[in-house]
């Protein structure tokens, strides 16, 4: 009987989680529109623009005409969307080999170091 109990719980409760985004959705719906250039090694530091995670292993930076897009070598533990990333830059440009750090909401410390790729803007 507790073992019905405990599945209908279960049951219950994925019922009421939100709909799961498959991945790269977030990727789609914010170059949506865009049109990617040529990969560019560094880009140019804008501190109005900050950069934010769509998955675990593409960063998108800045916004209005132009959106950089940057995919990592692979998952990097830590990154997502609401994720405090910590880009060790070397300069005042974001470039490809620069380390990414990402510390989750709640935690103290920040994850493994990830590497940078090339960054591909998409124009309006």
């Amino acid at each position: 009987m507790r073992e019905l109990l405990l599945i209908g719980v279960a049951l219950s409760l994925l019922g009421c989680s939100g709909p799961v985004n498959p991945p790269g959705s977030d990727f789609a719906q914010t170059t949506a529109g865009r049109v990617a250039g040529p990969p560019q090694s560094c880009i140019p530091t804008d501190r109005s623009s900050g950069i934010r995670a769509l998955d675990e292993q593409t960063l998108a930076y800045g916004g209005g005409r132009t959106l950089y897009i940057n995919h990592l070598g692979g998952p990097c533990p830590g990154v997502r969307p609401l994720s405090t990333l910590i880009i060790e830059v070397h300069g005042n440009q974001y470039c490809r080999g620069d380390g990414v750090r990402a510390r989750e909401m709640g935690s103290i410390l920040a994850g493994p170091t990830c590497i940078l790729g090339d960054w591909v803007p998409y124009r309006r």
